[in-house]
């Protein structure tokens, strides 16, 4: 309930000649301002609010005392600026064509103030609340991206990737080109996080790369974003594209410098992971990354076995279905024993071409083709030679740098 002061001065105001009353309401929402308590402020101004916009007043004075309004709504508390904000949004919307940029001025400092609240996804749905394609305000590409951006980022916060979505695909059906070099990386990041929640970790890995090499970004947040290429594409099905991400990965000279280094290595040179490693990796892994999927697993666990299924691939010609098992770390189960778990790995790998073998069930064995894992992959023997060749080119720089600390150039000359 509003205050009797200003309860009786709303109805002098509407008792009021017409031509007297945009001056009589301004000045009685500076009384407001100042003298009203912080309790009583925000019923003070929705009673306000409810007497301008329900009196009989030219629309070109309703514009100029909302502008006041949106002036004073500015500076109230967010709890204050939620209950009065939410109020003027849903009474603007019978006529908010007619004051479109008072509504989206409102609704952009309610955001704000859902947002300082962390309430994200109300914050977001507010936002979308503004008209874009009006007839009365001319609103640019460029200012409907940056909106949009916002939007994403706020579902995003909530981690309703599916809501986020639909508001990037807005952008990406833009006839022009997103210029705004900052909102391209905002573009990127946000697609990178989508793409990530849906489990599409090699796409994703691809956005995050991108987005650590894009210029203008901090040093701190060119390494965060590779450690995010990193993670995805440890969390990539293996197989040849993964096998060409982290390569990519693993060659780029910032890749030794974040923690996720180890595990990168190991996967791109093929080595079996162990449970240690592992545990400590899914440390650093975001809730959706560690969910179960259809058969129990998490999503680290399948990527997992499937990368030490292809380790052991090119350790082994073959090797006994149930010990395969045994070195996938897989579990006797009540109905499935380990051997049959890692032989439904393998079947499901040879038959979606991301790995070379077959599988002699009566003989219980497995046998990998040596000439090959995955599709276009590289030979054996063409990979233990490039590994031997990068062995002696580190010896022999090891050795030229022990040499040149043990016999400085001035001792040289010296002599």
């Amino acid at each position: 309930m509003a205050s009797q002061k200003v309860t009786s001065a709303l109805a002098a105001i509407e008792a009021a000649p017409q031509q007297n009353k945009p001056q009589l309401y301004n000045n009685l929402l500076v009384e407001i301002v100042s003298t009203t308590s912080e309790h009583e402020l925000a019923q003070d101004l929705i009673y306000y609010l409810d007497s301008i916009l329900n009196e009989d007043i030219s629309i070109v004075a309703v514009r100029s005392l909302l502008d006041s309004f949106v002036d004073v709504l500015r500076k109230l508390t967010p709890e204050t600026k939620i209950k009065v904000g939410q109020h003027a949004v849903t009474l603007l919307q019978s006529r908010s064509t007619s004051v479109e940029e008072q509504d989206s001025q409102i609704r952009e400092l309610l955001a704000d103030a859902y947002e300082s609240e962390e309430e994200y996804s109300a914050a977001a749905r507010v936002l979308q609340g503004i008209h874009l394609d009006s007839s009365q305000r001319l609103i640019s590409d460029s200012a409907k991206v940056r909106l949009w951006i916002r939007i994403v980022r706020l579902y995003l916060e909530e981690d309703d990737t599916t809501s986020a979505e639909g508001v990037l695909n807005r952008i990406k059906n833009l006839p022009s080109k997103i210029e705004d070099h900052e909102l391209k990386l905002h573009f990127q990041l946000s697609q990178a996080r989508i793409l990530d929640a849906r489990r599409r970790f090699l796409d994703a890995s691809q956005e995050y790369f991108n987005v650590s090499l894009a210029s203008g970004v901090d040093e701190s947040d060119r390494l965060q974003a590779l450690s995010a290429a990193i993670i995805c594409a440890v969390l990539a099905p293996a197989g040849p594209q993964r096998a060409r991400t982290l390569a990519r990965l693993y060659k780029d000279d910032r890749a030794s410098s974040v923690e996720e280094f180890g595990i990168l290595e190991k996967m791109f040179l093929d080595r079996l992971l162990n449970p240690d490693e592992v545990a400590a990796f899914s440390k650093k892994l975001a809730p959706h990354q560690l969910a179960q999927t259809a058969d129990g697993t998490t999503v680290l666990d399948k990527a997992v076995i499937e990368h030490n299924l292809v380790a052991a691939s090119k350790l082994y010609e073959n090797m006994k279905i149930d010990a395969l098992g045994v070195v996938l770390g897989l579990q006797d189960g009540p109905e499935i024993t380990g051997g049959e778990k890692a032989e439904a790995y393998a079947a499901r790998m040879v038959e979606q071409g991301r790995l070379k073998g077959s599988i002699d069930q009566i003989a219980g064995v497995i046998h990998f083709d040596s000439s090959a894992v995955g599709s276009g992959a590289t030979s054996k023997q063409i990979r233990q030679w490039d590994t031997g060749v990068q062995g002696l080119a580190e010896d022999a720089e090891r050795v030229a740098t022990s040499i040149t600390d043990a016999f400085p150039w001035g001792k040289w000359y010296n002599s």
